[in-house]
């Protein structure tokens, strides 16, 4: 990345996000040292926005990453780094999201966050661990967790405030109650699954939309190679000369959406962000739409129980294609 210089968009809350940004999420995470090195060699590359989240376990890394790099004059000053977390959905109640977001922030060494997000659209019952959600997941307020992350908002320790894993029904049910509407959803989104219906309501609402998952998260245990080996995706980038990664990422730039892309390796890192002075034919993008088969990666099946408040995928994504 070097010299190159990520645009940035503006958010219905007057704040400016950079359009890419670097995911920190890392299953098995490295040791605190090795990751808040693999952030600096990010923030050296250019990287300016970190997206994290309490689920990770990265916060702390992350935050002393950014103090480094104040202390070597790498960014001149906070408000150059672009900083996301997440709100766990065992501090998914009302009266839980402030501390949450004061524990992220002490995690953090911080004083605010530029975008605090509400992680799923799932309660789960205080102090649960692990991935057994049986029995403890809990009707979700959406309106009173999002008075409680506007709160977070008028309080300035968070600059802009979103969710994540929103369907186009909970979003309208959101907006219905919202004094501040959320900023940024971010999804799971890459050309093996477009959300064609939800980047459309997004726009019209204002929302930008965040991309997670943009290669398809190969190297995860849930991930996917739909992308990363698809033959439609290799014949444009030979075509192109640019790797299969750099037209992944420049098709979500042209959807109009924000792109979360990880990869701990320097090399790839400074690849990921080279797909900004180039564009797609409309045969490129008709290739893309018509001919890749559509499939969600991460079905999130872990939080559909039948005496659950989500008896089906579809009521937890809003039968959203």
């Amino acid at each position: 990345m070097g010299d190159v210089v990520v645009p940035e968009v503006a958010l219905s809350s007057g704040e400016r996000m950079p359009l890419i940004g670097m995911g920190c999420a890392a299953s098995p995470r490295p040791p605190l040292d090795v990751l808040t090195s693999i952030f600096l060699e990010a923030i050296e590359a250019g990287y300016r926005h970190f997206d994290t989240a309490a689920l990770y376990g990265t916060e702390e890394a992350l935050g002393r990453a950014v103090a480094e790099a104040l202390d070597r004059r790498l960014v001149k000053s906070r408000n150059q780094i672009f900083i996301t977390t997440k709100l766990w959905c065992t501090d998914a109640h009302p009266g839980l999201v402030l501390p949450a977001l004061k524990n992220s922030l002490q995690r953090l060494g911080l004083e605010y966050v530029d975008l605090y997000l509400i992680h799923w659209p799932v309660r789960l019952k205080e102090g649960t661990e692990g991935f057994d959600f049986k029995g403890k997941v809990l009707p979700f307020d959406i309106k009173g967790t999002w008075e409680a992350m506007e709160e977070c908002s008028k309080l300035g320790l968070a600059k802009s405030i979103g969710v994540s894993n929103f369907g186009t029904k909970k979003l309208s049910d959101l907006l219905l109650h919202a004094t501040i509407p959320p900023a940024v959803n971010q999804v799971e989104m890459n050309v093996a699954w477009q959300q064609e219906k939800l980047i459309g309501y997004c726009k019209e609402k204002g929302i930008q939309v965040s991309a997670w998952s943009p290669l398809g998260a190969n190297g995860a245990a849930w991930g996917t190679l739909a992308v990363v080996e698809s033959p439609v995706l290799k014949e444009i980038a030979i075509a192109r000369g640019k790797t299969v990664a750099q037209v992944a990422l420049r098709w979500i730039y042209e959807q109009g959406a924000r792109v979360i892309v990880k990869s701990f390796n320097k090399e790839r890192m400074k690849e990921n962000v080279q797909f900004l002075d180039w564009g797609l034919s409309q045969e490129d993008l008709d290739k893309i739409k018509l001919q890749i088969p559509q499939r969600r990666g991460y079905s999130s099946d872990v939080f559909v129980f039948e005496d659950g408040p989500y008896k089906s995928l579809d009521e937890l994504w809003d039968g959203d294609p």
